[in-house]
Protein backbone atom coordinates (compact mmCIF):
# COMPACT_ATOMS: atom_id res chain seq x y z
CA UNK A 1 0.00 0.00 0.00
CA UNK A 2 2.77 2.35 0.96
CA UNK A 3 4.67 1.13 -2.05
CA UNK A 4 1.33 2.22 -4.40
CA UNK A 5 0.85 5.66 -2.88
CA UNK A 6 4.59 6.64 -2.93
CA UNK A 7 4.89 5.65 -6.98
CA UNK A 8 1.69 7.73 -7.76
CA UNK A 9 3.64 10.31 -5.84
CA UNK A 10 6.68 10.61 -7.42
CA UNK A 11 5.10 10.01 -10.73
CA UNK A 12 5.26 13.39 -11.76
CA UNK A 13 8.71 14.02 -10.82
CA UNK A 14 9.78 11.24 -13.21
CA UNK A 15 8.11 12.14 -15.94
CA UNK A 16 9.21 16.01 -15.42
CA UNK A 17 12.76 14.63 -15.50
CA UNK A 18 12.59 12.32 -17.97
CA UNK A 19 11.03 15.14 -20.18
CA UNK A 20 13.80 17.09 -18.71
CA UNK A 21 16.37 14.91 -20.18
CA UNK A 22 15.11 15.01 -23.54
CA UNK A 23 15.73 18.20 -24.49
CA UNK A 24 18.15 18.89 -26.89
CA UNK A 25 21.07 20.98 -24.90
CA UNK A 26 22.51 23.91 -26.48
CA UNK A 27 25.00 25.67 -25.26
CA UNK A 28 26.74 29.25 -26.67
CA UNK A 29 30.23 29.25 -26.44
CA UNK A 30 32.31 32.43 -26.88
CA UNK A 31 36.02 31.64 -27.26
CA UNK A 32 38.61 33.24 -29.57
CA UNK A 33 41.32 30.86 -28.99
CA UNK A 34 41.11 27.92 -31.94
CA UNK A 35 43.15 25.65 -29.43
CA UNK A 36 40.46 26.28 -26.88
CA UNK A 37 37.37 26.21 -28.99
CA UNK A 38 38.95 22.34 -29.78
CA UNK A 39 39.73 21.35 -26.74
CA UNK A 40 36.57 21.92 -25.32
CA UNK A 41 34.70 20.50 -28.28
CA UNK A 42 37.04 17.37 -26.94
CA UNK A 43 35.91 17.48 -23.41
CA UNK A 44 32.23 17.37 -24.12
CA UNK A 45 32.72 14.60 -26.62
CA UNK A 46 35.03 12.75 -23.93
CA UNK A 47 32.37 13.06 -21.53
CA UNK A 48 29.82 11.33 -23.44
CA UNK A 49 27.75 14.43 -24.16
CA UNK A 50 25.60 15.32 -27.49
CA UNK A 51 24.84 18.73 -26.85
CA UNK A 52 24.59 20.91 -29.70
CA UNK A 53 28.02 23.50 -28.78
CA UNK A 54 27.44 27.06 -30.81
CA UNK A 55 31.12 28.56 -31.13
CA UNK A 56 31.54 32.30 -31.57
CA UNK A 57 34.97 33.50 -31.63
CA UNK A 58 34.50 37.13 -30.27
CA UNK A 59 31.47 39.44 -28.33
CA UNK A 60 30.60 41.25 -31.99
CA UNK A 61 29.48 37.56 -33.08
CA UNK A 62 27.93 36.70 -29.58
CA UNK A 63 25.56 39.10 -29.54
CA UNK A 64 24.78 39.14 -33.40
CA UNK A 65 24.04 35.23 -32.92
CA UNK A 66 21.86 36.22 -29.82
CA UNK A 67 20.05 38.96 -32.03
CA UNK A 68 19.28 36.76 -35.23
CA UNK A 69 17.64 34.01 -32.80
CA UNK A 70 15.70 36.66 -30.93
CA UNK A 71 14.98 38.49 -34.69
CA UNK A 72 14.05 35.12 -36.64
CA UNK A 73 11.98 33.51 -33.79
CA UNK A 74 9.89 30.79 -34.63
CA UNK A 75 7.65 28.76 -32.62
CA UNK A 76 10.53 26.62 -31.59
CA UNK A 77 13.39 28.67 -31.47
CA UNK A 78 15.59 27.99 -28.20
CA UNK A 79 18.06 30.21 -26.60
CA UNK A 80 21.07 28.72 -25.07
CA UNK A 81 20.75 27.02 -21.80
CA UNK A 82 23.67 29.02 -20.46
CA UNK A 83 26.70 30.92 -22.37
CA UNK A 84 29.84 29.91 -21.34
CA UNK A 85 32.07 33.28 -22.20
CA UNK A 86 35.73 33.82 -22.42
CA UNK A 87 36.85 37.62 -21.15
CA UNK A 88 39.50 38.54 -23.29
CA UNK A 89 37.97 38.58 -27.33
CA UNK A 90 38.71 40.60 -29.74
CA UNK A 91 36.05 43.35 -31.18
CA UNK A 92 34.06 43.12 -28.26
CA UNK A 93 35.66 42.17 -24.86
CA UNK A 94 33.93 39.22 -22.49
CA UNK A 95 32.98 42.03 -20.11
CA UNK A 96 31.09 44.64 -22.65
CA UNK A 97 29.27 41.65 -23.96
CA UNK A 98 27.91 40.38 -20.15
CA UNK A 99 27.10 43.77 -19.53
CA UNK A 100 25.32 44.37 -22.63
CA UNK A 101 23.76 40.62 -22.46
CA UNK A 102 22.03 41.54 -18.69
CA UNK A 103 20.55 44.66 -20.20
CA UNK A 104 18.59 43.11 -22.98
CA UNK A 105 14.96 42.57 -22.54
CA UNK A 106 14.90 39.12 -23.34
CA UNK A 107 19.16 37.91 -23.44
CA UNK A 108 19.49 38.76 -19.63
CA UNK A 109 17.46 35.24 -18.36
CA UNK A 110 20.20 33.54 -19.99
CA UNK A 111 22.92 32.04 -17.33
CA UNK A 112 25.97 33.46 -18.19
CA UNK A 113 28.97 31.54 -17.07
CA UNK A 114 32.53 33.26 -17.46
CA UNK A 115 35.02 30.70 -18.20
CA UNK A 116 38.40 32.90 -18.33
CA UNK A 117 42.11 32.44 -17.87
CA UNK A 118 41.95 35.89 -15.99
CA UNK A 119 42.13 34.43 -12.00
CA UNK A 120 42.41 37.80 -9.99
CA UNK A 121 39.66 38.60 -7.61
CA UNK A 122 38.99 42.01 -8.49
CA UNK A 123 38.35 41.18 -12.42
CA UNK A 124 36.07 38.43 -10.55
CA UNK A 125 34.05 40.55 -8.61
CA UNK A 126 33.77 43.00 -11.49
CA UNK A 127 32.15 40.26 -13.05
CA UNK A 128 29.98 39.35 -10.65
CA UNK A 129 28.62 42.83 -10.47
CA UNK A 130 27.97 43.09 -14.47
CA UNK A 131 25.23 40.44 -13.67
CA UNK A 132 27.93 37.39 -14.41
CA UNK A 133 26.01 33.82 -12.92
CA UNK A 134 29.55 32.18 -12.19
CA UNK A 135 32.94 32.35 -12.88
CA UNK A 136 35.36 29.40 -13.93
CA UNK A 137 39.18 29.80 -14.22
CA UNK A 138 40.03 27.72 -16.97
CA UNK A 139 41.91 24.33 -15.89
CA UNK A 140 45.70 24.12 -16.95
CA UNK A 141 45.33 20.50 -18.53
CA UNK A 142 43.05 18.78 -20.41
CA UNK A 143 41.87 16.07 -17.41
CA UNK A 144 40.63 19.02 -15.48
CA UNK A 145 39.25 20.59 -18.23
CA UNK A 146 37.30 17.25 -18.57
CA UNK A 147 36.28 17.47 -14.75
CA UNK A 148 35.23 21.10 -15.25
CA UNK A 149 32.96 20.66 -17.67
CA UNK A 150 31.54 17.17 -16.30
CA UNK A 151 30.73 19.45 -13.15
CA UNK A 152 29.85 22.44 -15.09
CA UNK A 153 27.18 20.92 -17.63
CA UNK A 154 26.22 18.50 -14.65
CA UNK A 155 25.21 22.17 -12.62
CA UNK A 156 23.33 24.10 -15.05
CA UNK A 157 21.29 21.00 -16.00
CA UNK A 158 20.19 19.06 -13.24
CA UNK A 159 21.54 20.95 -10.02
CA UNK A 160 20.44 23.67 -10.86
CA UNK A 161 16.72 24.72 -11.90
CA UNK A 162 15.73 27.26 -15.06
CA UNK A 163 12.32 28.24 -15.61
CA UNK A 164 11.22 27.09 -19.08
CA UNK A 165 10.70 30.56 -20.68
CA UNK A 166 14.24 31.46 -19.28
CA UNK A 167 15.93 29.57 -22.23
CA UNK A 168 12.92 28.80 -24.77
CA UNK A 169 10.81 31.19 -26.56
Amino acid sequence: MLQGCLISVLMPYFYILEKKGMEEIFILIAEDDADDRFLLQAAFEENGFKDRLQFVENGVEVMDYLNNLIENKEENTQLPRFILLDLNMPKKDGREVLKELKQHSELKKIPVVIFSTTNNEHEMRRCYELGANSYITKPHNFESLIKTVAALRSYWMHANDIPASAHNN
